[in-house]
C-alpha cells in the first residue's frame, strides 16, 4: 500500500469529475465581465496594486456563496427563484424577485455595453450600432441554442479571455512582489471605497447566485440516495473551485496589467476605449488588439448568462416551469436585455455606467444572500443536508462584510473620511 494518500478533499478529483465540469464555468463569466474590466482598470490605474486583495476576498466569498447556491439546487431539485416562490410569502417574493430582476437589467447593461465597446474598438463602427449587433446576436444565442451548446461556447470564450490576459501580463512585465503582497494585504480608505465596492459587486454578483442553482438543474444533477447526493456535492465543489480560481486569476491579471501600464505611467483611466487606446503606445499594437478581443468575448459570454438569469428568475418567481424553450423564460430574457439596450442608446458616460452598475449590484447583494441563508439553513427545506453551524457562521460573515461595506460606501458618499 502506498504511503502517499490523497487528502479527502481531493478524492473527487478524478477522471469522472471532467464530466461534471461546466456549471461553475458558466457562472464564472459573470465575474470576468465588462463591469469587472471597468472596476479593475479603475483600481489598477488609480491605486496601483493596492486593491488586489479585494479580488481575493471577494473570490473566497464567491466560492462559498456559489457552492451554497448549487447545494440548494442539488438537494431540493429547484433553483433559488423556485425555492423562494415555494417557501416565502408573496410580499417577500415581490422584494426578492423585483430586486433581482433590476439586478439582471443592471448586469445586462454592463455586459452588452462591454461587448459593444469591444466590437467598436476592433471595427471602428459607432457604439450604438455595435450595441444593437451584439444584443441581436446574444438574444439569438439565448433563445435558439440549446443550454449545453451555450455552456460549451462560454467555456471556449473563458479560455480565450484567460489566454489573452496571460499574454497581456507577459507583455507589460509587472512588479510581481508588489502584486503578490497586495493580493493578501488589506488596505483601504474612503478614496478607495467606491471602487472597492464596485469590485465587490463585480465579483460577487447576485444574478450568478440565482443562475448556479439553475445550471445544476440543466445538468439533471438530481439524486435519490444520500450517497449520490454527497458525491454530486463533491463534484460540484471541485467544479466551483476550479472555475472561480480561474476567474480570480483573470481578475487579478486585470488589476495587475492596469497598475503596470497605467499607474506606472501616471495615467488615470476614465473610459474603457481610452484604456485600449492608451495601451497601444505604452504596451504596443498587439496589446490593444488582445484587449479588444478579450473584452468582446467577455461581453458576449456574460451577456448570455445575464439574460439566462433573467429568464430563470422571472419564470421561477412567477411559478412557471424554468425551461429556456418556454415563453415565460424568454419573456424574462427580453425583460433583462431590452431595457439594457435602450439605456445604452442614451448613455453619455459609458465608463461611469459600467462602474455604477457594479455598485448597484453590490447594494442588492444582501437581498440575494438573505433568502439563500434562510433556505440552506432550514432542515424543513434541506433535510439532513441543511447547513451545519460552521457553514451558517461563514454565511453570516459574508453577509456582515457585504452589509458593512455598503454602510461604508454610504458614509463615503456623505463625505465621511476614514
Amino acid at each position: 500500500m502506498s504511503i502517499f494518500k490523497r487528502p479527502a478533499f481531493f478524492k473527487a478529483f478524478n477522471v469522472e469529475l471532467l464530466r461534471y465540469l461546466g456549471p461553475g464555468f458558466l457562472v464564472t463569466v459573470g465575474f470576468i465581465d465588462p463591469g469587472n474590466w471597468a472596476t479593475n482598470i479603475a483600481a489598477g490605474s488609480e491605486f496601483g496594486y493596492t486593491l488586489i486583495w479585494v479580488v481575493t476576498l471577494s473570490t473566497l466569498m464567491l466560492i462559498f456563496l456559489q457552492h451554497m447556491s448549487a447545494h440548494l439546487g442539488i438537494i431540493t431539485g429547484e433553483c433559488l427563484a423556485e425555492a423562494c416562490r415555494r417557501w416565502f410569502p408573496a410580499w417577500a417574493n415581490i422584494i426578492f424577485g423585483g430586486s433581482i430582476m433590476l439586478a439582471c437589467i443592471a448586469t445586462a447593461l454592463a455586459e452588452l455595453l462591454g461587448a459593444a465597446i469591444g466590437l467598436t474598438i476592433l471595427t471602428g463602427i459607432p457604439l450604438s450600432i455595435s450595441a444593437l449587433a451584439a444584443g441581436a446576436a446574444i438574444l439569438f444565442l439565448v433563445t435558439v441554442q440549446k443550454y449545453e451548446q451555450i455552456e460549451h461556447l462560454i467555456i471556449a470564450l473563458v479560455s480565450i479571455i484567460g489566454f489573452c490576459y496571460l499574454l497581456e501580463v507577459l507583455i507589460v512585465k509587472p512588479d510581481w512582489p508588489a502584486a503578490i503582497r497586495s493580493s493578501v494585504t488589506p488596505s483601504i480608505g474612503y478614496k478607495e471605497m467606491f471602487i472597492a465596492m464596485g469590485m465587490l459587486g463585480a465579483v460577487v454578483m447576485p444574478h450568478n447566485i440565482y443562475l448556479h442553482s439553475e445550471a445544476i438543474q440543466r445538468r439533471n444533477w438530481t439524486a435519490k440516495t444520500e450517497e449520490r447526493k454527497r458525491q454530486l456535492l463533491r463534484y460540484e465543489f471541485m467544479d466551483t473551485i476550479l472555475a472561480m480560481g480561474t476567474g480570480w486569476l483573470i481578475n487579478s491579471a486585470m488589476v495587475i496589467v492596469a497598475a503596470a501600464v497605467f499607474f506606472r505611467n501616471g495615467v488615470v483611466i476614465t473610459d474603457v476605449i481610452q484604456a485600449a487606446e492608451t495601451l497601444k503606445p505604452l504596451a504596443g499594437d498587439l496589446a490593444e488588439i488582445i484587449f479588444a478581443i478579450a473584452l468582446l468575448c467577455a461581453g458576449i459570454s456574460s451577456s448570455i448568462t445575464a439574460c439566462l438569469t433573467g429568464g430563470t428568475v422571472f419564470s421561477g418567481f412567477m411559478g412557471k416551469e424554468v425551461d429556456p424553450m418556454r415563453a415565460w423564460f424568454r419573456a424574462g430574457v427580453f425583460l433583462a436585455a431590452i431595457p439594457a439596450m435602450i439605456i445604452i442608446f442614451f448613455l453619455n458616460d459609458t465608463y461611469s455606467a459600467l462602474i455604477w452598475s457594479q455598485v448597484a449590484l453590490s447594494i442588492q447583494l444582501p437581498l440575494t444572500i438573505l433568502p439563500l441563508i434562510l433556505l440552506t439553513r432550514s432542515k424543513r427545506v434541506m433535510g439532513e443536508f441543511a447547513n451545519k453551524s460552521g457553514e451558517n457562521t461563514l454565511l453570516y460573515i459574508c453577509g456582515f462584510i457585504i452589509v458593512s461595506l455598503n454602510v461604508l460606501l454610504l458614509l463615503s458618499f456623505a463625505g465621511v473620511k476614514f
